[in-house]
């Protein structure tokens, strides 16, 4: 634990440092969090570089550290001179503003990241939370799987296929675990630390990109505490049993929300078509992929703002805000592709607009319409080299493969509300309308004020918004939210600005606390109950029977040892022992684009006459099998064909695992 801690605080130091050399002028606490935003790029991204050398070992992890000085070093040579911004009387007033938001939503990072990441109970049973419960596993197979292994590593669940599925949010927490951290803390740790930068940084985006104060702490509640109006359909129709008493009546009602399986006001698909689920709790805390993605891109979206936009140029900004900017967007694909196309796209949405609109004010450095496209050029240009072979040699092989019957892209109207373009569910508006909330209708109302900087944000954000409606990104049409929120973290920009010009517009109103107070409740109460029931939302995962099988795996069997099971998603050899299995649920590899019926029918005719098929495991490499219950439910183990033919090397009340011979 203590190395990885180490390990960790090097390179956050190191990247506070780096960016204090390079935009000294920018204010100290957006220094701060752009600096420990850029540790943790680096902390993904140098030991990876390396383990395609030297595989994902201590070595790797040497030669990263070694990097990192040099590049520190190379930062200090091309460092502006010029004295830093000073920590002055405005940015302790910022930080005031900033602790009362970002403290009880770090507290609750840590709390849903401890809950939700293999809980050990008293008996050592692994628990998890709603949201965690099936896609953690995946990562957690990707985190032990990619120990030691020299990259470009396979699919643990899917051998024989390169992985292709952006793996760097992964490998950050592969590294604590290879650096003696427990798995959980592995998790964790990392886990809370960018949900941090996360929270900081829209707070830091709302200082710069709106009329600034207050208003960054509204644009924050209003992206991480979405919600829509779900909540009305909870309570709809409730009237209907009064004899039971008001109070019962809506306890009856909260009671199903918390304990129910996806039964949030911001997470019911059928029947109600509620689909834009909170980002805390549906996304951040068991989309590492995507957390991982957010904490990289809004520093893009920062400098991109800082760079580019008419009030920002400063030529503290210049050269080396754009080779940083051009440098961090290029690293995005191996992190979060959905991100990577979301910069790309809302980067295209600001040089058109900045274009059009040219340089008008005298007193900043002026650029004429050509310089302008120029630089985003050369922004551009830097991007591309660096995300191309990212992109050429992993996204592409994936996202333009037929795999399952489908291809990764396809016209499709209208997200989720057109499911697989078969018709629409609700119509358009009301759609967002009842997802959103009033935030959607305050953004209309928004876009009709002649105010440059919410035009110039709204002009990034169309872009992103057109493409996730006309264009299914992923077999998984659901995914396609992954750019809408980012979207929409630019909308909400917009409308938190609009809501303090309404606020002061009625000053002198009595009532517009009351206004206020009804907003506040209709904005955020379907984000608070989901948040409440995911606080207290609790699921094993692994018993500790399995969870001893899973270690035997990572204790006592090879590292590159290839595992036959079933397809289940919670596999403890996988998850915990870091081993990999002949083949994966259909839960993951079917949205990843694989067609996985002949290795579920080898393994279906194996378990239930292996002496029939004894060259099935041979044709998968396999060393070992793994029977467990699920297994025994499954399929009809011929577990007394099994014990002829294999040495059985673990056996408890959950699992059997049998050696296959060399040869």
């Amino acid at each position: 634990m203590i190395a990885s801690i180490s390990y960790l605080l090097l390179y956050l130091a190191l990247g506070v440092l780096c960016v204090r050399f390079l935009l000294p002028k920018h204010k100290p606490l957006n220094r701060i969090w752009l600096g420990l935003s850029l540790g943790v790029l680096l902390e993904m991204w140098l030991p990876a570089l390396f383990a395609f050398a030297l595989g994902f070992t201590a070595a790797a992890h040497a030669a990263a550290a070694g990097m990192l000085l040099i590049l520190t070093a190379a930062c200090w040579f091309l460092r502006d001179k010029r004295d830093a911004a000073p920590w002055d009387e405005e940015e302790k007033k910022t930080l005031y503003r900033m602790l009362p938001v970002l403290i009880p939503l770090v507290l609750l990072s840590g709390y849903l990241q401890y809950t939700h990441v293999m809980r050990v109970d008293a008996a050592g049973n692994w628990h998890v939370g709603q949201s965690t419960y099936g896609d953690l596993p995946m990562h957690l197979s990707f985190i032990t799987g990619l120990k030691g292994k020299s990259f470009p590593a396979d699919y643990p669940f899917y051998p024989g296929a390169r992985l292709s599925y952006p793996f760097l949010a992964d490998t950050f927490s592969s590294t604590f675990y290879l650096l003696g951290s427990t798995l959980q803390a592995s998790v964790i740790i990392p886990g809370t630390l960018m949900m941090a930068l996360c929270f900081m940084g829209v707070l830091v985006l709302g200082r710069e990109m709106t009329a600034g104060g207050k208003i960054m702490i509204l644009a924050a509640l209003l992206f991480f505490l979405n919600g829509g109006l779900g909540f009305l359909y909870d309570f709809d129709l409730a009237g209907g049993s009064w004899s039971g008493g008001y109070f019962e009546i809506v306890g009856e009602r909260i009671q199903n929300i918390l304990t129910g399986y996806y039964k949030t006001p911001t997470n019911q698909p059928d029947p109600n078509n509620l689909r834009w689920s909170n980002v805390i709790c549906d996304l951040m805390v068991p989309q590492r992929t995507l957390l991982g993605g957010w904490c990289a891109v809004f520093p893009c979206f920062y400098l991109l703002d800082a760079v580019f936009r008419a009030k920002k140029r400063d030529p503290g900004n210049g050269v080396r805000g754009l080779i940083l900017l051009g440098i961090w967007a290029g690293a995005l694909p191996l992190i979060h592709t959905h991100s990577f196309l979301a910069l790309a796209l809302a980067s295209f949405g600001a040089m058109i607009y900045d274009w059009i609109h040219g340089d008008p004010d005298a007193l900043m450095i002026r650029r004429t319409r050509w310089q302008i496209l120029w630089l985003y050029l050369v922004y551009a240009g830097i991007t591309a080299v660096l995300a191309a072979p990212q992109l050429i040699l992993f996204t592409f092989r994936q996202a333009f493969q037929e795999g399952a019957g489908h291809s990764f892209l396809q016209f499709q109207f209208n997200w989720v509300n057109n499911p697989s373009g078969r018709g629409m569910r609700d119509l358009f508006v009301w759609f967002y309308v009842k997802n959103i909330g009033l935030p959607f209708l305050a953004l209309i109302a928004a876009l009709f004020d002649k105010t440059p900087r919410h035009r110039r944000l709204f002009a990034m954000a169309l872009p992103i918004i057109l493409a996730a409606e006309f264009i299914r990104f992923q077999p998984n049409e659901y995914d396609n939210n992954k750019l809408l929120y980012i979207a929409w973290l630019l909308c909400f920009l917009i409308v938190a600005d609009w809501c303090a010009i309404i606020w002061k517009e009625l000053k002198g109103l009595r009532s517009r606390y009351v206004l206020a107070v009804i907003a506040a409740v209709i904005t955020f109460l379907s984000a608070g109950l989901t948040i409440w029931r995911e606080c207290v939302s609790d699921y094993v995962a692994f018993s500790s029977a399995s969870v001893e099988a899973g270690e035997f795996a990572r204790d006592q069997t090879e590292k590159d040892a290839v595992f036959l099971s079933g397809t289940q998603h919670l596999n403890p050899v996988l998850s915990i022992g870091g081993k990999t299995v002949v083949c994966g649920p259909d839960l993951w590899l079917y949205w990843h684009g694989f067609d996985t019926w002949e290795r579920q029918q080898n393994i279906r005719m194996f378990f239930e006459d292996p002496e029939s098929f004894p060259e099935i495991p041979q044709k998968y490499n396999t060393g070992y099998i793994y029977v467990s219950s699920y297994e025994r439910s499954e399929y009809d183990v011929d577990e007394e064909a099994l014990d002829r033919m294999y040495r059985k090397v673990f056996e408890n009340g959950e699992a059997t695992i049998w050696k296959i011979p060399e040869g």
